[in-house]
């Protein structure tokens, strides 16, 4: 029996200044997706993942510490329980990017799964941080993640997430494939200029190496203040040959819908047997300091 599913990716502009009080921010954020959520739903998704960090501006474009206010638990923070209730609704598997507070004072760049009766499967960190001009200031606000590659195994397979500047890091990619991943997704928020070259280059590469589906997404549009430069959009899924299956606006709110068949994973690894032929007793050096 063939495994069609049915996915979404969301991209979504700021919609209140960037200025504006922080938990005005969220709110009207969160109001935001949550019809956009409904949306993906009426067109049939069966799992969606949002931009990373959704219900705020990227605001690691400057170092403020204002933006702690956005931290919450995981999952007992409102956010993930809102967006179980939506899951439950909808049945439907909702990956939810957020700023998350461990401890007072540690925090991380984390998204939580959620399964399409509501319940918290797990959650994955941001591994790999950056800190360079222009204004992508995150270790000023995020732990590097201590939780690994997790695997999710949901209602419509078994999903693993990677979120922005990890995509640049292919031994990670590697990673959630050996774990199992089928569907790989990573929440993004980078800039026209910096690496736009490198956005339809390197996630193809992971899913063609890996044979496994990906679903890119990134926000569009500028963000004042800081207009450290313009998030292109053009969310994506790619397939286990690294073809662009379905792709987003570049400047506007959009939902990318794609049917993923996951029996071609099987098909591809058939025919190429990347995992079958590594050599993992070479690569020593890979995981040298």
């Amino acid at each position: 029996m063939s495994r069609n599913v049915k996915g979404a990716l969301i991209q979504a502009t700021l919609c209140v200044p960037a200025t504006s009080p922080v938990q005005e921010i969220s709110k009207a954020m969160i109001d935001k997706h949550v019809d956009l959520i409904g949306e993906a739903a009426k067109k049939g998704a069966q799992f969606v993942c949002l931009q990373e960090l959704f219900n705020g501006p990227y605001f690691c474009a400057e170092q403020d510490p204002k933006w702690y206010e956005l931290t919450e638990p995981i999952p007992d923070g409102p956010t993930v329980k809102l967006m179980q209730e939506q899951a439950r609704k909808h049945k439907m598997v909702i990956v939810v990017p957020i700023y998350e507070e461990d401890l007072p004072g540690v925090y991380y760049n984390s998204a939580a799964v959620i399964d399409a009766d509501g319940s918290y499967l797990g959650k994955f960190r941001k591994m790999h941080i950056p800190h360079c001009a222009p204004g992508f200031w995150e270790k000023f606000y995020f732990r590097p993640g201590n939780l690994g590659y997790p695997v999710f195994d949901t209602a419509v397979g078994k999903i693993g997430v990677y979120i922005c500047y990890d995509r640049h890091f292919p031994d990670g990619a590697r990673c959630l494939g050996l774990n199992g991943a089928e569907i790989v997704l990573n929440p993004s928020a980078t800039v026209a200029g910096l690496s736009e070259y490198l956005w339809k280059l390197e996630q193809p590469a992971h899913a063609v190496a890996n044979q496994y589906f990906v679903g890119a997404i990134n926000r569009p549009g500028s963000e004042p203040p800081w207009n450290i430069g313009e998030f292109y959009g053009q969310s994506y899924f790619c397939d286990p040959r690294g073809q662009i299956m379905a792709e987003g606006a570049r400047d506007t709110d959009d939902i990318v819908i794609a049917d993923l068949d996951l029996d071609l994973i099987r098909e591809v690894r058939n025919t190429w047997q990347f995992f079958r032929d590594r050599r993992p007793d070479s690569y020593g050096a890979i995981v040298e300091p």
